[in-house]
């Protein structure tokens, strides 16, 4: 009997371990449809009694502007070129600056996650903060790390994360605050919707409080920094 239980974990994990590759594969060639995330947000909507709203679009790389893409790298993972999959030095300073947190009354924790994290979180994985979640996280991350470029994870990044109230992506994000395409993003309007990304819900790319128009200028000095465009021959 045991042997029988044993067997039927280690055939239940092959599958897994064998559909997760191949789904990860499969979005390398095409666009994700949906997210847990979305599905989630949409389910919350209908029980607040308030309007279901899923804007999305889905664009290519090329049609999302190299503004945006700098900026969410310049606000989000320096290293984003270089790493591959998690920025171990980011990690290694948040772990210390949170221990030095926790000893404060209202401790302001710092997370270390990179886009390629948050790519693999948004695109595989339901919401939470647990062990099996953060371990999947992780598996996801290789995955993509493996058989997509840095260039498709932006893409697909940039696609599906949540950039407002039933706003997922860059297109449908652009649109909303700004009213154009997200290939026209200016600088400035590219760095006002990375600065809103930790929050999303709360914050608003057009209408900004002063904490997000400080980000924004914060993350506008970063990216003339890195010389004003993002080059993913840099790595090279």
């Amino acid at each position: 009997m045991l042997k029988k239980i044993w067997r039927f974990i280690w055939k239940a994990l092959l599958f897994l371990f064998v559909f997760s590759v191949l789904l990860v594969i499969a979005y390398r060639f095409v666009s994700v449809p949906v997210t847990i995330l979305m599905l989630q947000r949409c389910v919350e909507q209908k029980t607040d009694g308030r309007e279901m709203v899923l804007n999305k679009q889905w664009e290519p790389i090329d049609k999302i502007s190299n503004n945006l893409q700098l900026a969410v790298v310049a606000s989000e993972d320096q290293n984003f070129l270089w790493h591959h999959g998690f920025d171990f030095g980011a990690i290694e300073k948040a772990v210390k600056y949170n221990e030095k947190q926790e000893k404060k009354k209202h401790p302001h924790l710092r997370g270390a996650s990179t886009i390629s994290q948050q790519c693999a979180k948004n695109t595989f994985l339901f919401p939470g903060r647990n062990f099996i979640r953060k371990g999947l996280e992780v598996y996801f991350t290789i995955l993509i790390e493996v058989f997509w470029s840095k260039q498709h994870i932006m893409e697909v990044y940039l696609n599906v994360i949540e950039m407002g109230n039933g706003v997922y992506g860059a297109e449908a994000a652009s649109e909303y605050y700004f009213h154009k395409h997200a290939k026209d993003l200016s600088p400035s309007e590219a760095a006002s919707i990375a600065a809103i990304l930790p929050d999303p819900l709360k914050w608003s790319a057009s209408n900004q409080s002063p904490y997000v128009a400080n980000r924004t200028a914060a993350i506008l000095s970063q990216m003339r920094l890195f010389g004003g465009r993002l080059d993913y021959n840099m790595k090279e």
